[in-house]
């Protein structure tokens, strides 16, 4: 049940969700910059990204996992284990799904791993801009007959649609609490990861099918030039085979330049900086099944 008292509350939201329903636009709208990457590609999201929401009220802490799919490698068991994980550990979960796709056995998979939680669930409806009113009666009665929710909320993450009403609502939900972060921090993420994500975004963005899973980014350096105030960054795109690498490149470099450009924009916005971007293009062969390469890029599978 929701909790009326006055007093500050503090929390943790995990939201999940299959793949490609919007669980990175969220919490980006909800921070109020970029901070998850996006992608019109599956399982874009490879570990939890926390999302920080500070009021006078309140700090929510909201947690982006990846989305649930069928492992096909060590990464893609791992990532499931990271969504797992968070189940137990939160006070809210958000059940997310796309407003203009039916439900399906990845939807009632999750929802039985929700069925046993005691944590209250919301189901929470994106894209709702994507359909007509008259239809989300009907989508909603298709989940509810399925599953018992706390709370049933339609939102749209693009548009900001109903975003201050979910807010209330999983507000009211969250314990007395303290505030774990400061006022202005958004992540507990450190820059490298952000940098590291906000290049992947763009090799996902620039390459063909055949790449997205198969990439990983590796930060060598991040370091101030003294003479010309600029943030230099070196950063390492791995790929599993020597094809994938040309791709990832281009024709006379124009596909990792075109990557190089987009990136910066971004990292300089997120570093509030100038930042001069070094990208290179490395071949790991089948480094999403190798324990040590999937811990050297962050993916540690003792932590879950």
């Amino acid at each position: 049940m929701p909790k009326n008292d006055n007093a500050f509350k503090s929390g943790f939201i995990s939201i999940i969700g299959r793949p490609n329903v919007g669980k990175s636009t969220f919490i980006n709208r909800m921070v109020g910059q970029k901070i998850a990457i996006m992608s019109d590609k599956p399982q874009t999201t490879r570990n939890k990204v926390q999302g920080i929401v500070t009021s006078e009220t309140s700090q929510m802490i909201f947690i982006d996992t990846p989305g649930v799919h069928k492992p096909k490698h060590r990464l893609g068991d791992f990532m499931l284990k990271v969504t797992r994980s968070t189940l137990s550990e939160v006070d809210v979960i958000m059940f997310m799904v796309n407003a203009d796709e039916k439900i399906g056995t990845g939807d009632r998979f999750i929802m039985e791993w929700l069925e046993k939680s005691e944590t209250p669930v919301f189901l929470v409806i994106n894209k709702i801009d994507l359909v007509h009113p008259d239809q989300l009666f009907e989508i909603i009665t298709t989940y509810t007959n399925e599953m018992k929710f706390a709370e049933v909320v339609p939102i749209s993450a693009l548009n900001g649609n109903n975003i201050e009403r979910l807010t209330e609502t999983l507000e009211s939900y969250l314990p007395e609490g303290p505030q774990f972060y400061d006022n202005d921090q958004v992540t507990d993420h450190p820059e490298r990861f952000i940098i590291s994500e906000m290049i992947r975004e763009k090799v996902l963005h620039t390459t063909r099918e055949e790449i997205p899973h198969s990439i990983a980014v590796a930060i060598e350096s991040i370091e101030q030039d003294p003479n010309t105030e600029k943030m230099h960054i070196r950063a390492t795109i791995i790929v599993e085979r020597d094809s994938q690498k040309g791709i990832v490149i281009g024709k006379g470099g124009k596909l990792l330049k075109e990557v190089g450009t987009k990136s910066r924009k971004d990292i300089e916005m997120l570093l509030g900086q100038k930042v001069f971007l070094e990208l290179w293009v490395k071949v790991q062969k089948d480094w999403r099944n190798r324990p040590s390469r999937l811990k050297e890029f962050g993916f540690n599978e003792e932590d879950y």
